[in-house]
């Protein structure tokens, strides 16, 4: 803006809107990139474990998928927090400001309280805890079986399943699941 310009409380809002819009659209590339990268650190792992045949090679898989599962879902939480925070916070702003009742934006509160946004949030933390849980804690298993465990890689496998045990814990915790109630049609 030059200096002859007006700042004004409506144009510093939109510009905020902006900046989150593209904050959230970075971090949702980069969160559903992190699945992918997951999947190819497991496949490299396994082959790894197949072509040496130490069973402990299995342990890397757990702690990498701890920490990308950590900051997928570090990741999911602050999108869904911008989107919160426009539905409910910045979007009444601008609207009382624009003397409209209520938010100008109104695809943050539409597509959720689409009839299957319940489904696909199920299917995605399905998706979520079988990335960041399931398979983790099978390989946790398939080493355990395998006996070839030292003392020192037996404890790592056990606070392995610990912290993919949390980690399952809070995707479940950060799923919002429940359905927003669908708003009142304007009349």
């Amino acid at each position: 803006m030059g200096t002859g310009e007006d700042v004004t409380i409506g144009k510093l809002l939109m510009a905020e809107y902006d900046r989150l819009k593209e904050e959230q659209k970075t971090r949702i590339g980069f969160r559903d990139n992190l699945l992918y990268v997951t999947l190819a650190v497991m496949v490299t792992v396994l082959i790894g474990a197949a072509q040496t045949d130490q069973s402990s090679v299995l342990l890397a898989l757990p702690a990498a998928t701890f920490i990308l599962g950590w900051t997928y879902l570090a990741n999911d939480q602050k999108i869904s927090a911008i989107g919160s925070y426009i539905r409910n916070d910045l979007g009444p702003r601008l609207g009382d400001l624009a003397d409209r009742n209520g938010s100008p934006f109104g695809w943050e509160p539409t597509h959720r309280r689409d009839g299957r946004r319940r489904q696909r949030k199920i299917i995605q933390c399905a998706v979520d805890l079988a990335a960041f849980g399931a398979v983790p804690l099978t390989v946790l298993i398939a080493f355990w079986v395998s006996g070839a465990g030292t003392v020192l890689t037996v404890i790592v496998s056990v606070l392995e399943t610990s912290a993919i045990t949390v980690l399952a814990a809070q995707i479940v915790l950060y799923a919002e699941i429940e359905a927003d109630s669908p708003a009142p049609r304007p009349s």
